[in-house]
């Protein structure tokens, strides 16, 4: 089966969020099941992708499209990494300047661009997937014109899967710029109708041949009125072609055994290094080197939708009851400016206000518990880091969250974090006290916790053979 992943980001390449880690590792995994699948991914050629990695890559062809009215230049370079093939859409007016995502009028001619390069690209690539992969509203527009382009011979065959990573983001757009970029007609245009313009999203939900989130939970969640960001009406109607498929991580990737990042690597038998880890943590951070403190975690973006208007509140309690707090982000300007006055003002508090994956996995590594109150949590993929680094998770019971994080049952001894219901401060305080209470009163319960933790397997693996599984459903 030949299948093609098309994604705004993707690791190694460029990233902003759990995106990137999808389309990065899961193609990979696909690969590696042994079905003999071709699998390739295509995603646009961002100026801010490293260096070392644009001089790699092999000009394929370049060639010229209309896209409305205009006549625009279209480059497709390639690069295999790791045995994966990558194609990158190339033209500099859409993709050469210093950002990765922008708003208004130009990112939906970006993104238009975009999805018709792709599909322009195929003949050239010699390359007809039997399954195009789209991702997030940046694709919507594919499993459109996918249809549109069927009423060419070479294009007939194509089946189109559409995963919604967070629904809240939907590519509203005017409704008489979508129609002239892509040459959309009347009856197209009323489908993807949504508050006075379109929605990419809802196209996507439309035309798609089949629907997947990244959880079973969140799959549920939002045919909802809560949760449907308005498009639950749409999604009910589209219930049986609608799956949710757990994302995963990367084993070999992600791998406290053999992680560089560390100060000292561990497993989940041997784990007397994970405390070189914290001390070590402790240090670069300029916190007090005392061992005997939790020191709790938070790695985000700084938002309501991820909790940290609670975390925000949670704060001076936990710093009360002898805890330290590291929280690696950036986002909202109010929350920075927080963080950034309490880690001047309290000693037993740090902030970076960055981006930093080494980084990340030194706090995964280091840290005791990891805070991730989310409103609402498509699948998240900290939380799943966590676990794989021995890092306690106190979450949420949304989405992801509560597909992935068992919580603690202390008269059966089992679980894998500490979890709560509702939306309240008062719920998720409860939890961080009950967690704070194991860490200082029974260590060795506090061990055997972590240890339940590090043995979940969220490997890849298992998610890819649901995907493929999926696939073939379409045939």
């Amino acid at each position: 089966m030949r299948i093609l992943f098309a994604a705004s980001e993707c690791l190694p390449f460029i990233k902003t969020g759990g995106l990137a880690d999808v389309a990065g590792t899961l193609p990979k995994a696909l690969s590696e099941l042994g079905r003999g699948d071709d699998v390739r991914v295509i995603l646009p050629k961002y100026k801010r992708i490293p260096e070392h990695y644009r001089y790699s890559m092999r000009h394929v062809f370049d060639t010229w499209i209309h896209l409305g009215w205009r006549n625009q230049y279209l480059g497709v370079d390639e690069l295999v990494h790791e045995g994966v093939t990558y194609w990158f859409i190339d033209n500099e007016f859409y993709f050469g300047g210093d950002y990765i995502y922008g708003s208004g009028d130009f990112e939906t001619e970006r993104f238009c661009f975009f999805c018709k390069a792709v599909m322009e690209s195929l003949p050239r690539l010699g390359f007809m997937p039997d399954v195009l992969h789209c991702n997030d509203w940046q694709t919507g527009f594919l499993p459109l014109l996918v249809r549109q382009y069927a009423r060419r011979p070479d294009y007939s065959g194509i089946k189109t899967v559409f995963t919604i990573h967070n629904l809240k983001f939907q590519g509203w757009a005017r409704r008489d710029l979508v129609g002239d970029l892509l040459s959309l007609g009347t009856w197209e245009l009323d489908c993807a109708e949504y508050s006075g313009g379109v929605s990419a999203m809802k196209a996507a939900i439309k035309f798609s041949d089949k629907i997947t989130t990244v959880s079973p939970t969140y799959s549920r969640e939002i045919l909802t009125p809560e949760f449907g960001e308005t498009l639950d009406l749409d999604l009910r109607l589209r219930e049986w072609d609608l799956s949710g498929i757990l994302n995963g991580i990367s084993n070999r990737l992600y791998d406290p055994e053999t992680d560089p990042c560390l100060a000292a690597n561990y497993d989940k038998t041997d784990r007397k290094n994970k405390a070189k880890c914290k001390e070590a943590l402790l240090e670069e951070l300029g916190l007090e080197r005392d061992m005997s403190r939790p020191l709790f975690a938070v790695i985000s973006r700084l938002t309501d939708q991820k909790g940290v208007d609670l975390i925000s509140m949670l704060l001076p309690h936990i710093l009360e009851r002898g805890a330290q707090c590291v929280v690696l982000g950036m986002g909202e300007k109010a929350y920075e400016e927080y963080f950034g006055r309490l880690s001047f003002e309290c000693p037993a508090f740090a902030f970076r206000c960055e981006m930093n994956d080494p980084l990340s996995r030194r706090i995964y590594a280091g840290a005791d518990m990891f805070l991730m109150p989310s409103a609402f949590e498509p699948c998240g993929l900290s939380q799943l880091l966590a676990l794989r680094y021995g890092c306690i998770p106190i979450v949420r019971e949304t989405g992801g969250l509560y597909d992935t994080v068992a919580p603690y049952d202390r008269f059966s001894h089992s679980g894998t974090g500490f979890t709560y219901s509702g939306r309240s401060y008062e719920s998720f305080r409860e939890v961080a006290d009950m967690a704070l209470d194991l860490y200082y009163t029974d260590k060795a319960e506090w061990d055997k916790l972590i240890e339940r933790a590090m043995a979940q397997d969220n490997d890849w693996r298992v998610s890819a053979g649901r995907y493929r599984e999926l696939y073939s459903q379409l045939f």
